[in-house]
């Protein structure tokens, strides 16, 4: 007879499983690692808050890094710029910001996109701090 009770290895193996899930949704979609937690207000919040930095930073005719420079400053920024996951996808999909910046505001558009991304990062890790319990909500 076989009883259905959880050991703890396999619910800590669900709980790793749970936070790697939260930390890569978090970082594809803005908000999402939050959104699976239940975190209703934080999720949209992030969402929000990261979409629209990026969006003002193509407005402002912001660059959108690519990988293959070889410059320390380059790489960097495109490390920032794919952290806004999917967003950083479409950007590039889409020819986003790829145009030589022909205005003075277009280095503070990049620095909205970098940033967007950062603070993508930032909350995909937040999401799965919560999600380990190394965190409290």
């Amino acid at each position: 007879m076989t009883t259905n009770v959880k050991t703890p290895a396999r619910a800590a193996g669900n709980a790793s499983a749970l936070a790697t899930i939260v930390l890569i949704a978090g970082w594809l979609i803005p908000g999402a690692g939050h959104l699976i937690l239940k975190k209703w207000v934080r999720a949209l919040l992030l969402f929000v808050s990261v979409v629209c930095m990026f969006s003002i930073g193509i407005a402002l005719q912001g660059k959108i890094y690519s990988p293959n420079t070889g410059e320390l400053l380059d790489m960097l920024g495109f490390a920032g710029d794919l952290g806004s996951g999917l967003l950083y996808v479409l950007a590039r999909l889409f020819d986003w910001g790829i145009t030589p910046p022909q205005i003075a505001m277009a280095d503070y558009g990049t620095k909205f996109i970098v940033v967007a991304g950062l603070l993508n990062i930032v909350s995909a890790v937040d999401a799965h701090s919560l999600a380990n319990g190394r965190k409290a909500s």
